[in-house]
């Protein structure tokens, strides 16, 4: 439909919370709705908005720990099939901020410190949703990187940093042709991102999106005007305010007209391809193969942090449980979603796994009362094995103030400890924990995350030996508390300065292990990213590279020397021997999901792209590869890399 400039101010701002302008029925309104792990639809119930319960599936977190693209695609598709049995057109996922902080109270919702992998899990997850006609929402654009303060923090980051660091996921999952990116709260180098121009340019013009629609976080939008002429398309959602505000812009001569026109051309051109996509729109998996993606994903997607041989249970093991096994543990905000059914705790879950074992429990204590008694655990003596859930509730709007778990969980687990050497600690968490107090004093570590309402189904399988854990870090588990590097740099209540450059996560420590770094030296991270254990083990060999006309063609062997069948994510980082520039000692440019039977060897072929063997000229405004060697490390984590192969680079 023609739209008058009247219209055309209502058509930028949503008609509600959930959908774009429709004029009475005239144009399509377009449904929008969270949430990257689960569909968070509310509903009127007796006056009052309420969430409808949804299939609550693991955190992001969880996900990326599996390093599986086609997992991602596949939770697109479970989304897709979720949103269209409510009439949604659009999901405001996935989250591809870079966790450069463990105190970030969002980074279970996120994917990685690492912008190559962050970008092709959010890739895969983009297409399978888009695939089955649901739109997908890259957010939030950008440097989203911490809660506190969120609405007027200014995240001061120089250009070369923006594009390697914090820009890099958005425009690798582009290529999945998103229907819309949100920006942030947040302000950036001093103007706020819903209302930043350059930022938006750069989005378009650079990043590849084009004529795609920017929306607004909820909420965001402090000055609609401003919004609007730096080319912000949506105002989500509707505020009265912010209508008054256009209307005196147009009226006054304060709105670009041409501005106001192409974010309204956008709008339309959004609201149509969604009203285009719902003719084809259908559930294309059945609510039980959506139940069982979501504990696969838990499966692949735990992490073995340490093992002393306890792991896995014997059939008919002897186990006291506590903790919280029965709590279903997940993130707080717009990402939480009442689940289809009431979750199964480990205790259960753990006893139908292990029919033959003798599965006891005594409750503990409240959780998360600090000052609560400490209760012993009797039956934790002459054990196999003691297991303890613990966790911490990481929530949208607030970070931590903490990376410690409570004064009572700490002290529980080294009593338990105390009192049976094969003490088992399951952590439900959504952001690396402290555990620098008491992880020599247990057996073996389980990182469950936050599992979703299938969670412990997985957790038992792993505890028990069915599933053979395969999960890796995809973010660095720091020493203590404040052993990273962002927390080095200023912060206060308006300004954090991104002083860390490009040396987030474990770019900071594989180069300060290998070169005299001017700043104050952070300890050995406890877990470095990549890392995961097995209940086998992996042999790497015989590593050749070519160059070809698609990139770096690099082959190897994976053999499994263990007892058992496994799956091993070898992971490819790259080294410029002698940069022109400063350089982190070594970037990851690719990895590799492999099914090693027990006894076999595997021929594994990955390809790298040229671009990933680049830095970002500031200089000459574009990604460049100098001419030169480069060298190819290749093994199970970013400290552990047995083999190196050597190739030689034109300048590009």
């Amino acid at each position: 439909m023609e739209y008058t400039d009247k219209q055309k101010l209502k058509l930028v701002m949503g008609k509600d919370c959930w959908h774009t302008e429709d004029f009475d029925g005239q144009a399509y309104a377009a449904k929008v709705s969270d949430g990257p792990i689960g569909l968070r639809t509310p509903k009127m119930i007796d006056g009052v908005f309420k969430d409808e319960p949804s299939v609550a599936y693991p955190s992001m977190q969880i996900l990326s720990h599996s390093w599986n693209e086609q997992l991602a695609y596949k939770l697109g598709e479970a989304l897709a099939s979720d949103a269209a049995e409510r009439g949604v057109d659009v999901l405001l996922a996935p989250g591809l901020n870079i966790k450069r902080s463990p105190h970030c109270g969002r980074n279970f919702e996120y994917v990685s410190e690492d912008p190559l992998l962050a970008g092709r899990m959010g890739k895969m997850y983009v297409k399978g949703l888009q695939d089955n006609h649901v739109g997908a929402t890259l957010k939030h654009f950008c440097c989203n990187n911490a809660e506190f303060s969120r609405m007027w923090l200014s995240a001061e980051v120089d250009e070369r940093t923006l594009r390697e660091i914090y820009t890099r996921a958005f425009e690798i999952a582009l290529e999945a042709q998103p229907w819309a990116v949100m920006c942030s709260y947040n302000v950036v180098n001093g103007v706020r991102a819903a209302q930043n121009r350059k930022l938006f340019t750069l989005l378009r013009k650079d990043l590849g999106f084009g004529n795609g629609l920017i929306m607004s976080d909820w909420g965001a939008v402090t000055d609609a005007a401003a919004s609007v002429n730096a080319g912000l398309d949506l105002i989500m959602p509707y505020a009265e305010k912010c209508e008054q505000r256009l209307e005196q812009a147009y009226d006054n001569g304060d709105l670009d007209r041409d501005a106001l026109n192409e974010s309204a051309q956008r709008v339309d051109d959004f609201a149509e391809k969604c009203r285009a996509e719902s003719k084809q729109r259908k559930v294309t998996m059945s609510i039980e193969e959506r139940m069982n993606l979501a504990r696969k994903i838990e499966e692949q997607g735990i992490v073995l942090l340490k093992n002393n041989g306890v792991l896995p249970l014997s059939p008919n093991a002897n186990v006291s449980v506590g903790g919280y096994p029965e709590s279903y543990f997940a993130g707080g905000g717009s990402s939480a979603v009442p689940p289809l059914n009431t979750p199964l705790g480990l205790l259960t879950a753990l006893g139908n796994a292990m029919p033959d074992g003798k599965i006891t429990y005594r409750d503990l204590w409240e959780y998360g009362v600090s000052e609560a008694p400490l209760h012993q655990i009797e039956d934790a003596y002459g054990k196999d094995a003691a297991v303890l859930c613990m966790g911490m509730h990481d929530c949208e709007g607030f970070d931590r103030n903490t990376m410690q778990l409570t004064p009572p969980q700490v002290r529980q687990i080294k009593e338990t400890a105390r009192k049976n050497p094969n003490t088992v600690v399951v952590l439900y968490c959504g952001a690396p924990i402290d555990m620098s107090g008491w992880i020599n004093d247990v057996a073996a570590v389980v990182w469950a995350g936050y599992p979703g309402e299938q969670g412990n189904l997985a957790v038992a399988d792993v505890l028990c030996g069915k599933v053979n854990p395969s999960g890796k870090l995809t973010e660095t588990f720091p020493a203590t508390e404040f052993d990273y590097p962002a927390h080095r740099c200023y912060m206060d209540s308006t300004v954090s300065v991104y002083s860390d450059g490009l040396l987030v996560g474990y770019r900071y420590h594989t180069t300060a292990a290998h070169k005299n770094l001017p700043t104050e030296p952070v300890a050995k991270p406890l877990f470095p990213f990549g890392y995961g254990l097995s209940y086998t083990s992996y042999r790497y060999s015989d590593a050749q590279a070519a160059v070809t006309d698609k990139g770096v063609e690099v082959s190897f062997d994976i053999s499994n020397t263990g007892r058992a069948d496994g799956t091993e994510i070898a992971q490819l980082y790259v080294r410029e021997v002698n940069p022109r520039v400063f350089r982190p000692f070594m970037e990851l440019a690719g990895f590799e999901r492999v099914d090693v039977p027990c006894g076999s060897t595997k021929r594994v072929t990955v390809t790298l792209p040229l671009k990933n063997f680049a830095y970002y000229s500031v200089c000459e405004g574009r990604w460049l590869v100098e001419g030169g060697e480069y060298e190819v490390y290749i093994g199970t984590n970013s400290q552990d890399t047995p083999l190196c192969v050597t190739v030689r680079l034109p300048r590009c």
